[in-house]
């Protein structure tokens, strides 16, 4: 379920041209605080999923309310039965 959700964040991210020559920005809309950049654009991508990883871990150490994506929540009780 994790994977599925980094993924699903991941293909959301929207990737800009930095002026002057700094590189790429990169961001995943709806996950506020999470960013990457980086020379390239393929380091950008490694840099943001990076960043996605931790956001997420220490998102749930926090209990912090994710949001779900694809419908997946990794923030939902888990099913008894």
């Amino acid at each position: 379920m994790l994977t599925e959700y980094l993924e699903a964040a991941m293909a959301r991210a929207e990737y800009e041209v930095l002026g002057g020559g700094a590189g790429y920005y990169g961001c995943v809309p709806g996950l506020d605080g999470l960013w990457g950049q980086a020379a390239t654009l393929e380091a950008c991508r490694v840099d943001l999923r990076a960043a996605l990883e931790g956001w997420v871990l220490l998102g749930l150490r926090q209990g912090s309310r994710l949001p779900a994506l694809d419908g997946i929540d990794l923030c939902a009780e888990p099913a008894v039965g």
